[in-house]
């Protein structure tokens, strides 16, 4: 059948690339418009852009899905389904009526739980032990419409965002392409999703990705993991911004021969072989951090660098 693929960032490419490879038809992609990037601000065309015109596919980038002359060039490429992955843009009922099997949506959650921008990260943030992607018929509301396949996927102790996402985002293709044969098929009842079990999944600003040292050390763990790579976990250090990748949490004697709980929520304790930072229970090991107009190091690399002295704390700004 005719299928035009909705998506914009890197995880939406695997599906791309899996929908073109199958038996359908892609006639068109739609994507959102190029946008600044970078230091230099430059306007760069989205991954699912860059990867449709190496493939010779039509590509749409309107600012609007509502405008008239989007939804003209959509009707003209008559597709029988639209696969969306990430796209990024609210589709309205007028573009959702143009497809005759509808907008079929890739989500990387288990719906009805974490509806919204920002599934995996919220996954791997609330401690979550299993998730996995649904597809779904797109409708007015956010990530409600009825579920037509799903997948799981355990999300493992030292996951990132980046690695979980990934990984669901190369299994989801295979889901969705086996949703678009199931409906060609006429083998897919899309079920409801049921009422209990929702929870939402906003996007993950930066303020959200604070470490608050006060927290439990496994939360911590989970905050920083959830944010990398993206927007990035940070903390502060002597009035300037520090960002934190992956943590440890430390064993019962600190990973360095300090008893557990001896270190103040962000207190700073230097050995020879760790950076330990204090949190509500546990010390936590700093793996790479990354200081203001710095590069990434190793934190003890950091810790030498700058001479921590004893008591000093991250996160008190």
């Amino acid at each position: 059948m005719r299928v035009v693929f909705a998506g914009t960032p890197e995880a939406a490419v695997p599906s791309l690339d899996a929908v073109a490879s199958s038996s359908h038809e892609l006639v068109g992609v739609v994507t959102r418009p190029d946008a600044p990037a970078g230091r230099g601000r430059r306007l760069e065309a989205s991954p699912v852009r860059r990867r449709a015109e190496e493939l010779g596919v039509p590509v749409l980038t309107p600012a609007r899905v509502r405008e008239p002359e989007f939804l003209d060039a959509l009707r003209a490429l008559a597709p029988d389904a639209c696969p969306v992955v990430a796209y990024g843009n609210l589709v309205p009922p007028e573009a959702l009526e143009i497809p005759r099997l509808g907008w079929v949506n890739l989500h990387f959650s288990l719906l009805p739980a974490w509806r919204g921008a920002a599934p995996v990260q919220h996954a791997i943030m609330a401690g979550d032990e299993v998730t996995g992607a649904s597809t779904f018929l797109l409708e007015r509301g956010l990530d409600t419409g009825p579920v037509l396949g799903v997948m799981t996927e355990t999300i493992r102790a030292t996951d990132t965002a980046g690695d979980l996402l990934g990984r669901l985002a190369t299994a989801g293709a295979g889901l969705l392409v086996a949703t678009l044969d199931g409906l060609e098929a006429g083998e897919l009842v899309a079920r409801p999703q049921p009422a209990e079990g929702v929870s939402l999944a906003p996007k993950i600003e930066v303020d959200d990705a604070r470490v608050d040292w006060r927290h439990p050390a496994t939360a911590v763990d989970r905050l920083v993991r959830s944010c990398t790579p993206a927007p990035g976990a940070w903390t502060t250090f002597r009035g300037e911004r520090l960002k934190v990748a992956p943590v440890v949490v430390a064993p019962a004697d600190g990973g360095g021969g300090d008893a557990a709980g001896a270190l103040a929520p962000g207190e700073l304790r230097v050995t020879k072989r760790a950076v330990l930072v204090g949190t509500g229970t546990v010390p936590v090991r700093l793996g790479t951090v990354q200081a203001h107009g710095k590069k990434a190091m190793a934190a003890a690399d950091w810790a030498r660098g700058i001479r921590i002295s004893e008591g000093e704390r991250v996160g008190d700004e």
